[in-house]
């Protein structure tokens, strides 16, 4: 298929209008059969639920473009079940998982015009969401539901070399102790909005949450887990119950054991040993693993043995690897890349 023409070197992260989303409707206690259309827009009512008491949850997975020219997604069963397990903690109707990974198949195939080449450094974003849409105005789930998947090319995360962050511990709260930080609701994210744009005001990259009961552990950014490599190589990183199940996270574990042989865990990680580890990095969709340099806590500085130039040795063979398996010149364990074209 001939690729649309787009300078893929250049992209950014940001939103370009691709020419198929999938749609399906929730009314009367069931989805209907979906389909895709080639309107990008959202027509729901003023007192939609949505609006009214952020009922919304999402998904975000990308698909690929192999070294032998197929185009994959990478473990989007996970994304299929997460969504599910966030749909059912905001009392809207969980998205067949099956379906999804059909609705997800249908939208990349129909724009693979899109899906950028292999060796450009570019993939496409999928997202997937689902909303209340009926008027509520009492506090209360919403009766109907919309659930979408828009897809759109994004640049590498990394333009101009792969440079260690300088975050802060952060005077926010992420996540309640038995709240909603274990899922992807849209909610979640509008309240670290304010806690980031402070964190970039004075001058640092992303924010480190500590647990909000005693604020003493680490649990993640906002938008990123957190793994950390001691001084002997072993792989760590937080465990917490208001913490998001990251699909990169759990993928790079199990890297680290089995492809590079290293020792790992999740655990608790008390934020005084911060100090004494190797390396740290955010794990996620959109960089695979950015490297910390530096955490500030409160003008007090924490400086990794790895640096500010580039990623330490251990992260660096366990992004090289999970991304290798991504791009399919690595063999991928069984049922990691589902191939769609």
């Amino acid at each position: 298929m001939e690729k649309k023409n787009i300078d893929w070197a250049n992209l950014g992260f940001s939103y370009v209008e691709t020419d198929k989303r999938y749609v399906s409707n929730y009314k009367d206690g069931a989805w209907d059969e979906g389909e895709l259309t080639s309107d990008a827009n959202v027509v729901i009512n003023e007192c939609a639920g949505v609006l009214q008491y952020a009922q919304t949850c999402f998904e975000g997975l990308k698909a690929y473009t192999t070294e032998d020219g197929h185009i994959v997604t990478f473990r989007p069963d996970l994304n299929a079940s997460r969504l599910a397990d966030s749909a059912r903690r905001l009392e809207m109707p969980a998205f067949p998982e099956e379906r999804f990974l059909e609705a997800i198949d249908q939208v990349v195939a129909a724009n693979a015009a899109y899906v950028p080449p292999y060796g450009s450094g570019a993939t496409l974003y999928i997202r997937p969401y689902i909303f209340g849409t009926n008027a509520v105005i009492g506090v209360k789930p919403a009766d109907e539901y919309q659930f979408r998947v828009f897809v759109t090319p994004v640049g590498p995360y990394f333009k101009g070399g792969i440079k260690p962050l300088t975050i802060c511990v952060s005077d926010f709260d992420r996540a309640a102790p038995r709240g909603t930080g274990h899922i992807k609701a849209g909610l979640n994210y509008a309240m670290s909005l304010h806690a980031i744009m402070t964190a970039h005001a004075n001058g640092f990259d992303e924010n480190m949450y500590l647990d909000p009961a005693t604020r003493t552990k680490v649990e993640e950014t906002g938008g990123a887990n957190f793994l950390f490599v001691t001084k002997d190589n072993k792989v760590v990183t937080p465990k917490s119950s208001s913490i998001l199940p990251s699909i990169t996270r759990r993928s790079l574990i199990y890297v680290a054991k089995e492809y590079l042989g290293l020792e790992a865990e999740e655990r608790e990680v008390s934020f005084d040993e911060v100090k004494d580890f190797a390396e740290c990095g955010l794990c996620g969709t959109a960089a695979v693993i950015s490297p910390v340099g530096k955490i500030v806590d409160h003008g007090k500085e924490i400086c990794l043995p790895s640096g500010m130039e580039e990623m330490g040795p251990v992260t660096k063979k366990l992004y090289e690897t999970l991304t290798g398996i991504q791009m399919g010149h690595i063999k991928a364990p069984e049922g990691w890349i589902r191939r769609i074209v």
